[in-house]
């Protein structure tokens, strides 16, 4: 058996509403299914959503009692339902 498994950091499994800003495509509200400490992957419904591997999107939590920090993201892996979203490591 082959693991190809690359990941660095364990998921988390987290459903949370995320607004993803992209320059090109605009600005969406999407599910989480699960987040690490290296990112999240957002689940799409039928939206026209389809940026490249290595775009980077702004990414903000929502429904919080307080506003959440806008982090920086980059797109890292596609899959059938979603993306799979890195925080930025050059907005450190």
């Amino acid at each position: 058996m082959v693991d190809n498994d690359r990941r660095v950091h364990s998921r988390t499994a987290l459903s949370a509403k995320v607004k993803v800003v992209h320059e090109q495509f605009g600005e969406f509200v999407f599910s989480t299914r699960d987040i690490s400490d290296g990112g999240v992957f957002i689940v799409l419904n039928d939206e026209p959503f389809a940026p490249q591997l290595g775009d980077k999107v702004a990414v903000q939590v929502q429904g919080l009692p307080v506003t959440a920090p806008i982090l920086d993201m980059v797109v890292v892996r596609q899959t059938n339902d979603g993306f799979g979203l890195q925080f930025d490591q050059n907005d450190e």
